[in-house]
């Protein structure tokens, strides 16, 4: 039978007796990166507390490495599971080195003394999130993104077999999002940590993970791969999206286009003309694209953005109804911008695009 690190099964997790989730069951591998996704106020931090033991379960079981949860003594928990949450502590007057020194407390004696080995630990640590050089700060003199950092350094001193974080992307930048995501990435992989977190950001939580816990208050949660659960449908059924829509292939959420009769039409290829559609949508500003392939990455965000799409089929000469269309389009719209479409062999009609567009004074380029 296999073992896993973290394994649920038919939990209810609540407060003052009344579930906030209920008949979660899911297992989490060694090394496995398990993100837990969902609108606020889903019961995310909620699950993530109960696992960790810092909220009582309100039925079924928690097992961590084989061993029932409530088996487990404080101590040994503290060595196997070292736990970010969301809170913000606020000790007085205590620098940063002497936060991430907290987590080297399950192995030292009950006077807390570091030896030598621990010491090295801790500096280990600081450096791994880039804060050494902030070691005897003040915790609280330090920005959101520092403490936060430094809390991360705390969780790596444990040493532990599973990490558990609750949002622990928040306050920081990109570069240190990526770092920080990265670095766990490294240490699941290296050092077969499991890691346990909730992020807000779907894109990073697409590329990360390894599975993903769809949670949302009242509805059954969802467990499976990325590639099961990051569908347009699912993103849009669990977060309720009205306006704009879920992109999967682009790992990104799309605001709705401009919608009525096309002022613009756009040439492009190869990718050319994401950031013009982008920015006419964001100008509310209706448009039509093409003549684009099927398998162009153009094709895919314009069937979502534009008010029109003239398309032909992939690896495949213009035909006279494309060719037709997109010049009855450039005719009526005000303005053709050319995003730095390719011409070759297939395509070389797009010159006669162009050619009429220049006739009528509406060409321009991006």
């Amino acid at each position: 039978m296999e073992r896993y690190s973290v394994s649920v099964r038919d939990l209810a997790v609540g407060y003052d007796g009344k579930p906030v989730l209920r008949n979660v069951s899911f297992d989490i591998g060694q090394g496995e990166i398990v993100t837990l996704i969902g609108p606020n106020g889903g019961g995310k931090s909620t699950l993530l507390r109960s696992i960790v033991r810092q909220l009582e379960t309100l039925a079924g079981t928690v097992e961590i490495n084989g061993r029932l949860l409530n088996s487990i003594s404080a101590r040994d928990l503290a060595r196997q599971t070292a736990v970010v949450l969301t809170d913000r502590i606020r000790p007085e007057m205590t620098t940063c080195r002497e936060i991430a020194a907290m987590g080297r407390y399950p192995y030292t004696g009950p006077i807390g003394i570091l030896s030598k080995e621990d010491e090295m630990q801790v500096d280990a640590a600081l450096k791994a999130v880039e804060m050494s050089d902030y070691a005897q700060r003040d915790f609280n003199a330090v920005s959101d993104g520092q403490r936060q950092r430094v809390l991360i350094a705390r969780a790596i001193c444990q040493q532990p077999k599973i990490i558990v974080l609750d949002e622990p992307t928040s306050f920081l930048d990109i570069r240190h999002k990526l770092e920080l995501l990265s670095l766990l990435r490294r240490m699941a992989r290296e050092q077969g940590i499991t890691i346990l977190m909730s992020l807000h950001e779907i894109d990073l939580a697409q590329k990360i993970s390894d599975k993903i816990l769809c949670v949302e208050n009242g509805r059954p949660v969802r467990f499976g791969t990325p590639e099961e659960l990051f569908t347009e449908d699912g993103i849009r059924s669990l977060y309720e999206l009205e306006n704009g829509c879920y992109d999967p292939l682009f790992g990104a959420v799309e605001l709705p286009g401009a919608q009525g009769r096309p002022q613009v039409f756009v040439l492009s290829s190869g990718g050319t003309g994401i950031p013009v559609y982008r920015k006419l949508a964001g100008n509310g500003i209706p448009f039509a694209a093409g003549i684009l392939y099927t398998n162009d990455l153009d094709c895919h965000l314009a069937h979502r953005l534009a008010c029109e799409v003239v398309t032909e089929e992939a690896f495949c000469p213009i035909s006279d109804p494309a060719c037709a269309r997109a010049m009855a389009l450039i005719r009526e719209v005000p303005r053709v911008i050319d995003a730095g479409v390719k011409i070759g062999p297939c395509n070389s009609r797009i010159r006669d695009l162009i050619l009429e567009a220049k006739t009528l004074g509406k060409y321009g380029e991006a």
